[in-house]
């Protein structure tokens, strides 16, 4: 059955409070051909996976490989439709891509003809946004992004981490709701890695995106996120929603070696060795977070229950 026959826009009134994105008992699966074979059998991806993000939140989702975080991005962002299942932005159902999403991947996707300047105003462009303004919104965002001085250099001219800056970039600068984040800091050194989760800790406050950040790092999904989702092995489920009652703003290298940080990290480590197992139960952690009111709810609301 097509996903996209299935979406209806929700009712107002049916949206928990301040939700941004709304995931509904969402299933996807893909016809795979066995090795050594033209026989294809079915792949089930994701099952049945409800979730419920907050504007303005910081998500990051963790699970073991082949669970279906990707696929739950694809989804998101529009670019495949569900077999069964819903997903909504701000009410509205996803059947396609648009510029109310900006995406960030692990393999930059830069255009390597274009400059540093015109590769952040791509987004511009298509949204026709005119010449004079574009560059100035390009200009405000490389520089948000600390490339200011690299503006005529090429793709081939940056390392790996000023790259990932200019992909940030680029999804900022055309003004998305939200920002999908498929562990886009996977390709580069531990160094730069570390800076930058808290530059992208830094936009974020700046900005107030709501961003679905996709990890295979504990310490990352912990140390960036309000809450952290545990999904579970293939077919991916979510298990259990774990909140981050860690201070902000915050920067990882300044929390990393603290006792709620390591709880939080066990606990997620936990979950996650016992991914096979499955789980139905979906726990929203302890305490809001130090010093202000938490971005989600304190309770896990019925779009968050994982079946």
């Amino acid at each position: 059955m097509s996903g996209k026959s299935l979406q209806t826009e929700l009712p107002q009134d049916k949206l928990p409070a301040q939700a941004k994105i709304v995931i509904q008992n969402v299933s996807m699966g893909f016809k795979i051909k066995r090795s050594n074979s033209d026989e294809e059998k079915d792949f089930q991806a994701l099952e049945n996976v409800s979730l419920t993000v907050e504007s303005g939140e910081f998500l990051t989702i963790v699970g073991p490989s082949g669970c279906g975080k990707s696929t739950l991005l694809d989804l998101l962002a529009g670019l495949t439709h569900p077999r069964s299942g819903k997903l909504f932005i701000d009410g509205k159902p996803i059947v396609k891509p648009a510029l109310d999403r900006g995406i960030v991947l692990q393999g930059y996707g830069l255009l390597p003809w274009r400059t540093v300047q015109k590769n952040v105003e791509f987004g511009l462009e298509i949204k026709g946004t005119e010449s004079k303004k574009r560059h100035e919104i390009a200009e405000q965002y490389i520089q948000l992004v600390g490339l200011q001085g690299f503006e005529d250099r090429y793709p081939y001219e940056l390392s790996g981490g000023m790259k990932q800056r200019v992909s940030i970039a680029r999804a900022l600068a055309y003004d998305p709701e939200v920002l999908l984040m498929d562990e886009p800091f996977a390709a580069v050194d531990a160094q730069t890695r570390d800076l930058m989760q808290d530059e992208l800790l830094r936009i974020w406050e700046h900005t107030n995106k709501t961003i679905l950040f996709v990890t295979h790092s504990i310490e990352e999904a912990v140390g960036l996120a309000d809450r952290v989702a545990v999904m579970s092995a293939n077919p991916g489920t979510v298990r259990e929603i774990i909140r981050v009652d860690l201070p902000r703003p915050r920067r990882i290298s300044d929390v990393r070696n603290t006792a709620d940080f390591n709880r939080i990290c066990r606990r997620v480590r936990d979950l996650l060795e016992n991914a096979n197992t499955g789980g139905t139960k979906v726990t929203v952690g302890s305490a809001a977070p130090a010093g202000g009111t938490p971005r989600a709810a304190q309770t896990a609301s019925p779009s968050e229950a994982a079946v």
